[in-house]
């Protein structure tokens, strides 16, 4: 399988620009985050692109590796974090840390709900493709459900 993906910018003013897609039906305004030079708070920056990048890849990926393994649960969420740091007189993403969530509904799931997460993030396409290490703290939470 191949697919490509096609992403364009255009500058709009300052150090912001406008990210679209014909493949797609929504922008999004980026700019230069603070600490940079005349970064700009409250505005999508590339580093936040690209930690939202992993958690959703990580995410898509759990999603599909849950069912495949038949793993019913009542909720998902993560959390994430990309760490940005000056090495070699270089910025880098040095780290992701994803810190999922889930809630399943018994106990008995606990085994296959922590393997289940470990083969997402081993498995998401994303992290693989990025030389930053992704790294993974992850919550699961048991739910018993009531009959």
């Amino acid at each position: 399988m191949e697919a490509t993906y096609h992403v364009n910018l255009n500058w709009t003013s300052e150090r912001q620009g406008i990210l679209s897609s014909p493949e797609l039906n929504q922008n999004i305004e980026v700019v230069t985050p603070p600490p940079f030079p005349h970064g700009t708070e409250g505005i999508w920056s590339p580093e936040h692109l690209l930690t939202a990048a992993v958690v959703s890849c990580f995410m898509t990926t759990f999603l599909a590796i849950a069912e495949n393994s038949k793993l019913e649960f009542q909720n998902f969420k993560c959390d994430s974090k990309g760490k940005m740091e000056q090495i070699d007189g270089k910025f880098l993403m040095t780290e992701i840390i994803l810190e999922p969530t889930l809630e399943i509904n018994s106990e008995n799931d606990l085994a296959k709900a922590q393997k289940v997460l470990a083969k997402s993030e081993a498995a998401c396409l994303i992290s693989n493709s990025i030389k930053s290490k992704v790294a993974m703290n992850s919550r699961v939470i048991i739910s018993e459900i009531v009959s």
